[in-house]
């Protein structure tokens, strides 16, 4: 088991999957950091339902050392056909006085892990919040997959030029487009000589190029090789999928007001090359399967 610097949660998941319900149990935590390295004695967790990230939840907030919740969330609409396609985020935060929040660590479980029917408690131990390398076996789809076919894992250009690793996979039945945003490579802040906070924007295109949905991930602080690992999931039917075009733009967060795009890329109808032509093709042909690949990413 990895050393608990962060803080470990006890959780309880019970899943109902005639209801399409899963019924998440926040008890305590323990294995808190110490007191002055977080700078507050007052915890509470935010637990948040991915990929849609439309159902969210967080527990009272709690005082001492070992605190506890022993609180209930119940998210809705979770498919069992689809339970691999979900995870919840565990988030720690040190609660202050005048409202300042601080984030201590966080953990995506998979509910791949889950039983299907019936109550399972387990600890999630926490990591910290920019690096979400799974430490334990929670492997996510793309590790997966990249580990059968290492080459489409290795970055292309051994060079200096910005890239991005992208998974891409297609359910034909519930016409769902999942795309993971894995990682980057030599993201550089143009304007000055540290490394950037980089996100990553996507954005889902129809044939006469009118946006139908868009998302992006968090931020990823002074990282030239950012591990971003989340997934996002567009309604997409069968029919449309050879209609649609999937924009992918990295930006360097400078300021609260201030960003600038360091490059990007577009897959499907559209597609900025022959790379992310194939990248799509692959993954409509691979029947539900998340196919990896590096892209260079272009100057805006």
């Amino acid at each position: 088991e990895p050393v608990a610097k962060y803080g470990t949660l006890d959780v309880t998941f019970d899943y109902d999957s005639q209801e399409q319900k899963l019924l998440v149990t926040v008890t305590a935590v323990t294995d808190i950091p110490t007191y002055s390295r977080t700078g507050g004695s007052s915890w509470q967790v935010h637990l948040v339902l991915l990929p849609i990230k439309k159902q969210r939840a967080k527990t009272s907030i709690q005082r001492g050392p070992c605190p506890v919740f022993t609180e209930t969330f119940k998210f809705n609409h979770v498919e069992s056909e689809m339970i691999g396609n979900y995870a919840v985020r565990f988030r720690l935060y040190s609660v202050r006085r005048m409202k300042k929040e601080r984030i201590v660590g966080e953990k995506i479980f998979y509910l791949t892990k889950l039983n299907l029917q019936g109550k399972m408690s387990v600890p999630v131990i926490l990591e910290p919040s920019y690096n979400l390398s799974g430490c334990d076996s929670q492997m996510s789809m793309s590790e997966v997959s990249c580990s059968e076919s290492t080459s489409s894992c290795q970055s292309l250009v051994h060079g200096s030029a910005p890239e991005i690793l992208i998974g891409l996979l297609y359910n034909a039945t519930t016409g769902r487009l999942s795309a993971e945003v894995i990682k980057g490579s030599h993201f550089k802040n143009l304007a000055a000589n540290r490394p950037p906070n980089t996100y990553v924007k996507l954005t889902l295109l129809n044939s006469m190029g009118q946006e139908m949905s868009k998302c992006k991930t968090s931020i990823r602080r002074g990282q030239p090789n950012p591990v971003y690992k989340e997934t996002f999931v567009f309604q997409v039917a069968l029919f449309q999928l050879s209609d649609v075009t999937l924009i992918l733009s990295v930006y360097n967060k400078r300021s609260m007001k201030r960003k600038e795009m360091i490059g990007w890329i577009s897959l499907g109808l559209n597609s900025s090359g022959e790379d992310e032509l194939n990248h799509w093709t692959e993954m409509k042909e691979s029947k539900g399967q998340q196919v990896c690949r590096w892209h260079t990413l272009l100057e805006s």
